[in-house]
């Protein structure tokens, strides 16, 4: 159902108006000054991402201050997978202590923009909105056994100035649940 994946180098796909766990409507230029952005396409009722949330609250807590956003992005069908609706973000969302948007897209435009296909799955844009890594945060799903942090060495390098030593991995997750 997606389109083809953003390359390297590609400028983020805009959304606009996409409706927010803490009720307000957000767009890509709401995080204009920030020096880099990750989004990462999430849901709730996916292991992997249950597996994740503590390392994507850990990453904002981290790089926060130094200039970078993280933005979750849930374009999950809800027929099939209730779990995942709005109401269900919103309490997930509390439960858990996000310091960072959670979104829906509802319509599933900004996953298809992004040629998204997992949850979770990272995008990392630096401060000219070109995409600098893609694919998974890290390299184990268990957190006490993952030995590198892709999106995080990612962020380093934008904030060193220097390249990506690796800018994709594939993505590991469950599949974005399309209409």
């Amino acid at each position: 159902m997606a389109t083809d994946k953003l390359k390297i180098g590609s400028t983020a796909p805009g959304f606009e108006n996409l409706p927010g766990v803490d009720g307000k409507k957000y767009s890509l230029k709401h995080f204009e000054d920030r020096k880099g952005i990750v989004v990462v396409f999430s849901c709730n009722h996916c292991p992997t991402v249950q597996a994740y949330e503590d390392r994507m609250i850990a990453f904002q807590n981290e790089y926060g201050p130094k200039g970078f956003q993280l933005i979750a992005i849930n374009s999950n069908e809800t027929d099939n997978y209730p779990e995942d609706n709005e109401e269900e973000m919103v309490k997930r969302a509390r439960r858990l202590g996000f310091n960072f948007p959670y979104l829906r897209d509802d319509d599933q435009s900004v996953a298809m923009a992004f040629g998204a296909t997992h949850t979770p799955e990272f995008f990392l844009f630096d401060g000219q909105r070109k995409l600098r890594y893609h694919g998974k945060m890290d390299d184990n799903k268990l957190h006490s056994a993952a030995r590198i942090n892709y999106v995080g060495e990612a962020a380093d390098a934008i904030l060193a100035g220097i390249e990506v030593s690796e800018s994709e991995t594939y993505s590991i997750g469950c599949t974005i649940k399309w209409k």
